[in-house]
């Protein structure tokens, strides 16, 4: 089967971002736009030529037509074996795994992440490199510089691939192997916590927990392994049909489109833990009666505890936090003596600090976490080590939180989230405040006076890459942080992201909500920003 030369011109617009190249679904499907990309990828990536690929998504709209594109270039390109998902599905973590038991020397992901699904909504795709993580600046950079200069495409003219069943085919010269979605990661899980003591905490009869997958990729392997391994009670996975639209919702596990499974938890009747995952499976939200566990809270938490699971029982080598995420991991490293550090957001800037095995664990405020287990961030991972905790310390999720604060004291931290704001008005509120960071340190702002600011540079200590302007950092005498970042993961408009933080060592003081707690540094932010004259916002779309 001979290879088909399709002419192509390139498309405005195919730079990756921090998680790879989103648009809308029908910019995608426009004739060529998805295959220019592909090309790009493969072109730039010679070892995949004779070498192994690994193709999956969170099977959103336009999943499976892409899985199939996708398999017939790789066979035209000279892949030798690709491993696909049944079903062309694969969590973002699964593939990560995949990538590293086989030795495959890359993956292409389908997934916009949290960002709704359908065919009015969105679309994603990003390559992975051989160590499962993603892709880092080079690649990228390769990838987009090919997108602009393509002239051709190499495809097959060949009926579909058969993904629904488990099997060995062969397309053109390519082996291509339909596997579990579900099997590797699985095992993987199973080698990192005790699974004989979480499935005793669900047999005890006195303990009840609900997981929210979101109509989303997790479905399949919530159910796998909570329900069939672990012994949940049926039903324990919500939601658990992975759909192309994910049922309608907005697959983002906060506080705000997982409302439903909050209430859950609420008042003397509410579950005991309670978990969700979002669109490919690499986010989570955890949950106790009565009690939210911050993204920056949790990987503290973790990082204090890891010792009680199997798979971390020799300790941490170190933690890594993206810059907006709260200083709580930090004094927990600096409790432990280990290294921590605080990066860019985006988990390619992770990678080199795990593959040198400088961290074990690193986290986003974004509700990722992971660990070096992997390369991404990895939500049942998170679910499967807080269940392993509650087994291990037979406390409740409310008890192992404030008895943390009590330890280390309590970072109050709160992101406020400005979604679909005019580009031009929140790209201009972050030049103004570019302009005036020179002259803020030193300034009384409301109760506190300035002592840093800064537009966040950071120098990769492995391998020297620098990456700037990466989030504007004001920092207070009392240590005390707001931060302003513009996201890179929505597909039209803008987020303005603004993180606010203080530290309280107080332990009479621990269980104030944390928007009365934040108040002043809230009325600061906004103010300082000019927020509501220049995006035209009185208040933000989501606050976690």
């Amino acid at each position: 089967m001979e290879p088909q030369i399709i002419a192509t011109t390139p498309f405005e617009g195919q730079r990756p971002g921090t998680s790879g190249l989103r648009k809308k679904v029908r910019v995608f499907q426009q004739p060529h736009y998805l295959e220019n990309f592909v090309q790009a990828i493969l072109d730039t990536r010679p070892e995949l030529v004779g070498g192994t690929l690994v193709v999956g998504g969170d099977g959103r709209y336009y999943n499976r037509e892409a899985v199939q594109t996708i398999l017939r270039m790789a066979a035209a390109n000279g892949v030798a074996r690709v491993l696909v998902g049944r079903g062309g599905l694969l969590s973002t973590p699964a593939a990560s795994c995949i990538v590293r038991k086989h030795h495959a020397e890359g993956a292409i992901v389908l997934s916009a992440s949290h960002n709704p699904g359908g065919p009015d909504a969105d679309f994603g795709i990003k390559f992975n490199a051989a160590n499962g993580g993603p892709a880092p600046e080079s690649m990228t950079s390769a990838i987009h510089a090919r997108t602009q200069e393509i002239e051709r495409y190499l495809t097959l003219d060949s009926a579909a691939v058969d993904l629904d069943r488990i099997a060995t085919l062969t397309l053109g010269a390519t082996r291509i192997e339909v596997i579990d979605p579900v099997a590797d990661y699985a095992e993987l899980m199973a080698s990192l916590f005790d699974f004989d003591a979480i499935a005793g905490l669900f047999a005890s009869g006195g303990f009840r927990m609900r997981f929210d997958a979101m109509h989303a990729i997790t479905g399949p392997y919530a159910l796998e392994i909570l329900e069939n391994r672990l012994g949940a009670e049926a039903g324990t996975v919500l939601n658990a049909e992975a759909l192309p639209d994910f049922g309608g919702g907005h697959p983002d596990p906060n506080l705000t489109h997982a409302a439903a499974l909050v209430a859950m938890t609420r008042g003397v009747d509410g579950l005991d833990f309670a978990a969700a995952s979002d669109g490919d499976g690499d986010r989570n939200m955890i949950l106790g009666r009565d009690c939210f566990v911050t993204p920056s809270d949790s990987l503290a938490i973790l990082a204090a505890n890891a010792h009680l699971t199997p798979g971390y029982r020799q300790g941490i080598r170190g933690v890594a936090r993206s810059m907006p995420t709260s200083q709580a991991a930090d004094r927990v490293a600096e409790a432990l003596g280990v290294e921590h550090f605080e990066t860019p957001t985006g988990w390619k800037f992770f990678g080199n600090l795990l593959d040198a095995g400088r961290i074990t664990l690193c986290g986003e405020e974004s509700f990722g976490t992971g660990s070096d287990h992997l390369r991404e961030k990895d939500g049942l991972w998170a679910v499967l080590f807080w269940l392993n905790l509650l087994a291990a310390r037979r406390q409740s999720v409310a008890e192992i939180v404030t008895e943390h604060w009590r330890r280390f004291g309590r970072d109050y931290y709160t992101r406020h989230d400005y979604e679909g704001v005019a580009s031009e008005g929140a790209e201009g509120l972050m030049a103004a405040l570019r302009e005036r960071l020179p002259t803020l340190p030193g300034q009384q702002l409301g109760a506190r006076r300035v002592a840093q600011a800064d537009d966040f540079a950071y120098t990769d200590p492995i391998d020297g890459g620098r990456a700037e302007h990466q989030g504007i950092r004001i920092r207070f005498e009392d240590g005390a942080r707001i931060v302003y970042r513009l996201s890179g993961t929505g597909t039209e408009g803008a987020t303005l992201r603004v993180y606010i933080e203080r530290f309280e060592p107080d332990p009479t003081r621990h269980q104030l909500d944390p928007q009365e707690a934040l108040g002043e540094l809230i009325a600061t932010a906004r103010e300082l920003a000019g927020i509501e004259p220049r995006t035209g916002r009185a208040a933000p779309d989501v606050i976690t």
